[in-house]
């Protein structure tokens, strides 16, 4: 209860912080009334937490379905994938709707996946998929950099703010984009959550309870696209929310399982975008600063530490390795005259 009071009350602080901070300054007491609040303001402050929920889900998603801290969307190729879906066009110079572009970085999302999944292989381990995300993604990305050398000078500027994530004149149209997902995601987290926890034992103990790992491990990747790509249009590839969210909600409530730690990993995802953007838009002013910029600072750092941390403390539950049994040596045989070892399972109070 204290736990889920402390980050209601950061959600506030940082609420506060976002709305009236800036040029210029709106006391509290005036922000319902003010035309920079209620039309800027809020909306990118809204748009931050969806944003960040959205990451902070789908990075537990993922971490739960390939049993490793580091299966995040940059490194599987999925962010990569949508963001190059997206600024084709506009080197390009094709005209493409703004409700169409989520539908372009759910296809390139999906492509990314698709390509990691099929060059790895279904039935291989999440470490080789893991390792092949992290190849498609730097394949995925030398094509930005092709884009990126192709545009003028003012595409230049807009395709380089938006690889880095931004939230800079965002308005309730992005925000009201996105709730049209949110509300195919949602049942499907729900129904994909104790699945995830199953993951988490291996797959030899998921099979033998009757769940088919590669098909588990393709819908969760699936439920990951769909709650990435909106984003990612919206707001561009906002880097590595989807790695220490997950981190902190192990972290704070640790012993859980899936089915609890997906509301904690998207409320911190929601605390890690919103506090961020406090520092992209006030630390230079009046120039902004990419938010992604800023969540990849503080989050690297902070998620590695807090993996070092749970290393030290006890390996991470769920990676699918069971403990061999001790050899202990038995009398020696009487009749044949040698020692012969003998398999004995480990107990707590020692070897018999």
């Amino acid at each position: 209860m204290s736990r889920s009071l402390a980050v209601f009350c950061a959600l506030l602080a940082l609420a506060a912080g976002a709305l009236t901070l800036g040029t210029p300054y709106v006391p509290l007491a005036a922000l319902p009334h003010e035309f920079v609040v209620t039309e800027l303001r809020l909306p990118r402050l809204v748009l931050a937490l969806v944003a960040g929920a959205c990451l902070g889900a789908a990075g537990l998603v993922l971490q739960e379905a390939l049993r490793n801290p580091l299966a995040v969307p940059e490194m599987l190729g999925v962010s990569s994938g949508a963001a190059l879906a997206v600024a084709a066009p506009l080197v390009l110079a094709l005209s493409v709707p703004l409700a169409v572009q989520p539908l372009l970085a759910l296809a390139g999302a999906a492509l990314g996946g698709a390509l990691t999944l099929l060059a790895a292989g279904l039935g291989r381990s999440p470490s080789a998929v893991l390792l092949t995300g992290a190849a498609v993604t730097a394949a995925l990305q030398s094509a930005l950099l092709v884009l990126m050398v192709l545009a003028d000078q003012l595409d230049l500027q807009l395709i380089y703010r938006y690889l880095l994530g931004s939230l800079s004149a965002r308005t309730w149209h992005d925000v009201t984009g996105l709730w049209p997902w949110l509300a195919v995601a949602l049942p499907a987290l729900a129904l994909c959550a104790p699945v995830l926890s199953v993951l988490r034992l291996g797959d030899d103990d998921a099979r033998a309870l009757g769940v088919r790992v590669g098909r588990a491990r393709l819908a969760a990747l699936a439920i990951a696209i769909v709650l990435i790509a909106p984003v990612v249009a919206v707001c561009g590839p906002v880097a590595w929310v989807g790695f220490l969210a997950p981190q902190l909600a192990r972290r704070l409530r640790p012993g859980t399982d899936a089915v609890r730690r997906l509301p904690w990993s998207a409320a911190w995802g929601a605390v890690i975008v919103a506090c961020a953007d406090l520092p992209a838009r006030l630390a230079l002013a009046p120039v902004e600063t990419p938010v992604g910029a800023w969540t990849a600072l503080l989050g690297v750092p902070a998620g590695v530490a807090l993996l070092r941390a749970r290393g030290r403390g006890h390996p991470p539950p769920g990676d699918g390795r069971r403990a061999r049994p001790a050899a202990v040596t038995a009398p020696r045989d009487a009749d044949a005259g040698e020692r012969r070892t003998t398999a004995l399972p480990e107990t707590d109070g020692g070897t018999r």
